[in-house]
């Protein structure tokens, strides 16, 4: 039986998207009219497709009869969790090859890595690089040539980019391939105290150094439950990555294993007489809902509230906060991965994974069971976790050779409940992830890593600009004190909405001083931060002349995270005078703002008419 409050979401959100989602499928059904895109091509269309490909590979494509599939690969060598993905290609060709088939790079996507550009103006360009990600994916698909498309991509902006700009080719099948979490370094807890350490000035630059990178030390994912793999559990939930292939780690026999199941498993799907689901099949409000439910369950990262609200609307399914709260008070936490504990999602998958925590959740009742996936109907094939086949009886004798994997059941109890655990012993009966409404506006707060004693504060305001002026007043030693900083003119329209994950150092130290201390900002936070409460993505933001703007130093501040209050103890008369005095300060804008607004400028501009070139008008 599906729980009463699951129901009453879904039903809701089906109710409110029952115009844009329609619209969604109409245009989807008319695309899937088009059985062989390629056979209405052009002949010097087709060359192009085909001028570099092999002669075998050509008259494959020639004859049109065998699937043509896409790869769009966000690789580069620089970002640890997408190096993996450099082999990936020649594998999935190879396995086409078997079959018959071809397959194609159609296009990369840019990835850029926000552990990098952390406190940096480039991660001002952080979530503008979702857009030109779903653009980029979108580009790619739009020659019109595959019969099915491979994703390759991990983290923070470039899985949500993917799909958005993957759901306009819904009329597909479309398989999102993970690449894996490194193994294990030094326990995230070490490295967060030393982190600490080093803001008090009590451990070197270079011993913070050796502690990030014994933590950060390999290809893959890092380990900690932030975006990254957020995304992994929400692509595997939602039916989009093959069952329990999320978190196996990179360069290894299963992974490799994997990958090869992921291209036999679509092209038997392309030249079988069954049904294919489509990425239109597979995302719906159903699956929509089972996201969120899988976030609140393991205390996912916030930027999902940001991320599955826009992947859900490219589908045409309208999702709202007030849809996550209302979930959150009923949806039970299952795991405790760093932040939310001193666990990485290695111990998770060693503990039991995504086949665990799927089970329960739908045998509860939290989880849509009718919904379509990559391999089928419905999560049974989800509560199933892959390991190698080494079984010499079960080699296949048709031509996709011998079979690497297979799925068993997942264990039936967890390994390890200080990791994961079922629904009848949670470790919180509420979700990870919390709204906050007042008279601030509303923001999202992620409950599952404060401790209980933390997650109720009233203090004065100390206002800052940008994180480096709140670590210099630290560093002065201004901020002993109990206090709620304030971090204004941080959001999408001022400046890109960068994470402010530098804070959480020096903001940690004080609260384990004995300060009762949060964050109140329109911008955001990274997924792997949490000790310190943090009101985030507060809206309507400061430039849109939002409630924060008028924020001034040492007025209370109430966050009480329970009680999902977040209010400014200042009175009507006095914001609506200050309001006024606002007017006459214009917003200030970071230079990632200006620089994504440039090129836009720049592409639109009417100085690119004829006189750009050189013509006299």
């Amino acid at each position: 039986m599906l729980h009463p409050r699951i129901h009453e979401v879904t039903q809701r959100v089906i109710t409110r998207s029952q115009q844009s989602r329609q619209a969604y499928l109409e245009r989807i059904e008319e695309a899937k009219k088009q059985t062989r895109v390629r056979a209405g091509l052009g002949c010097g269309n087709l060359a192009h497709v085909m001028a570099a490909c092999s002669s075998s590979d050509k008259a494959r494509l020639k004859a049109d009869e065998q699937p043509n599939l896409a790869i769009i690969n966000a690789y580069n060598d620089m970002l640890s969790a997408h190096v993996p993905y450099k082999e990936y290609p020649d594998q999935i060709k190879a396995i086409a090859e078997k079959f018959d088939a071809t397959a194609q790079v159609a296009g990369g996507v840019p990835a850029m890595c926000d552990g990098v550009t952390q406190g940096r103006d480039g991660m001002e360009l952080s979530l503008f690089s979702r857009d030109v990600i779903a653009m980029s994916t979108a580009v790619a698909l739009s020659h019109d040539v595959f019969d099915g498309v491979f994703c390759l991509g991990v983290c923070d902006k470039i899985v949500p980019g993917l799909l958005i700009g993957a759901l306009s080719f819904g009329h597909l099948p479309i398989y999102f391939l993970p690449a894996g979490p490194m193994q294990s370094g030094i326990p995230n807890k070490e490295k967060a105290r030393v982190r600490q350490k080093f803001a008090q000035g009590l451990v070197s630059r270079e011993e913070l150094l050796e502690a990030e990178s014994a933590s950060y030390h390999s290809a893959g994912t890092c380990t900690f439950y932030g975006t990254a793999n957020s995304n992994q559990m929400l692509m595997e939930i939602m039916g989009l990555h093959l069952p329990g292939s999320s978190f196996i780690n990179p360069y290894t026999e299963l992974r490799e294993g994997l990958t090869a199941s992921a291209v036999e498993t679509m092209l038997k799907q392309l030249l079988g007489d069954g049904p294919v689901n489509s990425l239109a099949d597979v995302v719906s409000e159903k699956t929509v809902i089972n996201g969120l439910v899988g976030l609140l369950a393991t205390g996912g990262s916030t930027n999902h509230a940001i991320h599955l609200v826009a992947m859900a609307k490219a589908a045409g399914v309208q999702v709202t906060w007030k849809d996550m709260a209302d979930l959150s008070e009923v949806v039970p936490l299952l795991t405790r991965i760093y932040p939310n504990g001193s666990a990485d999602v290695n111990h998770f998958q060693a503990a039991g994974g995504m086949g665990f925590l799927m089970r329960e959740l739908r045998d509860a009742g939290y989880l849509h069971n009718d919904v379509k996936t990559i391999v089928g109907e419905g999560l049974d094939a989800y509560t199933q976790e892959p390991v190698l086949d080494v079984d010499p009886t079960l080699i296949m004798t048709d031509s996709t050779g011998p079979a690497k994997v297979k799925w068993v059941d997942c264990p039936a109890d967890s390994l390890d409940e200080e990791v994961l655990r079922p629904v009848s012993n949670p470790f919180n009966k509420q979700g990870g992830l919390q709204l906050l409404s007042g008279n601030l506006g509303k923001s999202v707060i992620k409950v599952s890593a404060v401790a209980e004693q933390h997650q109720v504060v009233s203090a004065p305001a100390k206002v800052f600009s940008s994180q480096a002026a709140l670590q210099e007043a630290y560093t002065r030693g201004e901020l002993n004190q109990d206090f709620i900083a304030v971090l204004k003119e941080q959001g999408p329209k001022a400046k890109g909405m960068p994470e402010l994950h530098k804070l959480t150092p020096v903001m940690a130290s004080l609260q384990d001083e004995g300060f009762k201390v949060a964050i109140v900002t329109d911008g955001r936070m990274s997924g792997a931060s949490g000790k310190v409460p943090a009101a985030i993505h507060l809206a309507p933001e400061a430039v849109e002349g939002g409630p924060i703007a008028k924020v001034r130093e040492g007025d209370l501040i109430t966050l009480d995270a329970p009680k999902g209050e977040l209010v400014l103890h200042v009175s009507d008369e006095e914001l609506a005078q200050r309001e006024i005095e606002l007017t006459e300060v214009g917003p200030t804008f970071g230079t990632g703002r200006e620089l994504f607004s440039g090129f836009r400028n720049i592409v639109s501009s009417a100085d690119l008419g004829a006189s750009a070139f050189g013509i006299e008008e």
